[in-house]
């Protein structure tokens, strides 16, 4: 009589079951992952947004009135020369925490329209991922006016 002789191991059909199932979990890890830059980008032009907004209000409260179009958001960082002047510019300091205007995350400038396209005070627009007006997802503008 043969002894049977016990096997350790998998099948090959065994493996490539387990393989596929492993393809198809990293494909969905990976779909999520490679998604959460583009999501962490809006999320700092957002941020960054607001901050333009915080020091602009600031600027007014100082002032009495905001940058022209003209000036821009470099009024923030740098005292204007061309009117209107400020009266009360903090001296050496600005109105951001850095020596340049700060570009939108996808390495573009911010628009700042004075007023705004729908008869706000201000506005300002980062046109996303394409830096193109419209879009949808990643390359939808991020405009002021919406938060």
């Amino acid at each position: 009589m043969k002894d049977k002789v016990k096997r350790a191991g998998f099948t090959l059909v065994e493996f490539l079951v387990v393989v596929a199932m492993i393809m198809i979990l990293t494909s969905f890890v990976g779909v999520r992952i490679l998604n959460k830059p583009a999501k962490a980008r809006i999320a700092a032009a957002r941020a960054q947004i607001g901050s333009f907004k915080l020091a602009l209000s600031t600027y007014r409260i100082d002032n009495g009135f905001i940058p022209s179009e003209e000036q821009g958001l470099d009024a923030l960082i740098a005292m204007p020369t061309s009117a209107p002047i400020p009266r009360h510019y903090p001296e050496g300091e600005g109105y951001l925490d850095s020596r340049a205007v700060p570009l939108d995350p996808w390495g573009n400038e911010y628009v700042y329209l004075s007023p705004g396209s729908e008869g706000e005070r201000f506005e300002i627009i980062c046109y996303g991922a394409d830096g193109e007006p419209g879009g949808d997802d990643v390359d939808s503008d991020i405009s002021s006016s919406d938060m």
